[in-house]
């Protein structure tokens, strides 16, 4: 494995502008993280990529670096590109053993996150290193959010996250509490009054999207997010059909024969995928059957009745009547994308939604209620963790600064 990456690191040209670092959204200093590495200094290589990313290790598994750093390389226009996914799993796994740093000194600050997801994780470990006392609040029972419970385990292990929650979050002394739903028992409010200075919510999106079609409601329809939260408490029978063409759709898909199922159809309504290229090439190899042009009209207890479909003058898609068909299953997953729950909006007063239901805020995260941020997936709906990642580091230093404006009495 390391002879490999010294051999993968040795092809990088160390270019005076590097557009690996451009395409990447978080400007990692590949260049540089790569020459450190080359000349020795690993723990120095594996600090940098901490200190910007501290979901380097999750990243370095889960990104789309196809379409990021390894698609901007200069040496993929006419060949293989260096691929950096490899060198930074390989910097940041082996680094991240020797975590073993205590807290910064504390300000006497408090601060709520809501959610452990991507950018709650990222804000906890930005603001603890400042010095503020972090408690997150997370309503399952353990820390990750979607990482944890709606990426598969073949494309993210739980230990990377178990890995995470030491290194990070105990050794810095960033409190959890684990089960507890904000908007339920404990609110907003509670929590500003016992002394939370400010509160972060990144709450992600979890309900799922629906088809609004007869027969969703039969005890064979199941929705991907849901699927992907506990695969082995579901028994889908040997025929699968998934709706829906993502990257969450393939997690389903892959997931479902891993699991057991033998035939697995995905459909699509468009002419292509929504997915990344190398999660559709990785499902086609391992056996999904794709179907395009195909939108579901209603869903029976022996299969799905799909129509075919064409994009109308305007540009919208709609099915052509006369071309029906049913295309038999044991079991039917609905895998379109998912919107966000709104519990914490619906019991605290202050705080704007847009008309998607996603907390309204400013480029900094701050929401129409003062002191309460927000980010990830519960902003912009359902982006990448990289996307996450990067706009959770803007908003942890607006934070910092809101924080620090308060009057000390505050």
């Amino acid at each position: 494995m390391a002879q490999h990456v010294l051999d993968e690191a040795k092809r990088c040209l160390n270019c005076k502008v590097p557009q690996c670092q451009k395409g990447c959204p978080i400007h990692t200093p590949i260049p540089q993280v790569i020459q450190l590495m080359l000349n020795g200094h690993l723990d120095e290589a594996g600090r940098m990529l901490f200190m910007n990313n501290p979901l380097t290790t999750v990243c370095s598994l889960v990104c789309n670096h196809e379409n990021q750093c390894e698609g901007h390389c200069v040496l993929g226009r006419k060949g293989a590109p260096v691929h950096f996914s490899t060198i930074e799993n390989y910097i940041s796994s082996t680094y991240s053993t020797k975590m073993v740093k205590g807290p910064a000194p504390s300000n006497g600050i408090r601060v709520a996150i809501i959610g452990s997801g991507p950018a709650g994780l990222t804000i906890a470990v930005i603001l603890a290193r400042k010095g503020y006392q972090v408690t997150i609040f997370e309503g399952k029972d353990k820390i990750g959010g979607v990482l944890r419970y709606g990426i598969p385990e073949f494309r993210l292990p739980k230990s990377v996250l178990d890995d995470f929650e030491y290194r990070h979050l105990q050794l810095k002394d960033i409190k959890v509490r684990p089960n507890c739903t904000i908007g339920g028992a404990i609110g907003i409010d509670d929590l500003f009054r016992d002394g939370y200075k400010a509160i972060f919510i990144g709450t992600g999106v979890w309900q799922p999207n629906t088809l609004h079609i007869k027969g969703e409601t039969l005890g064979h329809v199941h929705f991907g997010i849901n699927y992907l939260n506990n695969p082995d408490s579901y028994h889908l029978g040997e025929r699968v059909i998934v709706i829906g063409a993502g990257n969450a759709a393939m997690d389903v898909a892959r997931t479902a024969l891993r699991k057991g199922v033998r035939w697995l159809q995905c459909f699509s309504r468009e002419g292509t995928v929504a997915a990344s290229q190398h999660e559709f090439q990785y499902a086609q190899l391992e056996g999904v059957e794709f179907f395009y042009n195909k939108a579901p009209v209603e869903i029976k207890d022996e299969g799905v009745i799909f129509a075919d479909t064409r994009q109308n003058e305007e540009g919208h898609i709609e099915t052509i009547p006369g071309t029906e068909q049913l295309y038999p299953a044991d079991s039917v997953i609905i895998s379109i994308s998912q919107g966000p729950r709104n519990r914490i909006v619906s019991t605290t007063k202050g705080i704007e939604t847009t008309n998607r239901g996603l907390i309204e805020t400013d480029e900094s995260g701050h929401t129409t209620r003062p002191g309460i941020f927000a980010s990830g997936d519960v902003v912009s709906g359902a982006r990448t963790v990289v996307e996450a990642v990067a706009h959770a580091k803007d908003v942890a230093e607006a934070m910092d600064q809101y924080m620090q404006s308060l009057p000390k009495d505050a």
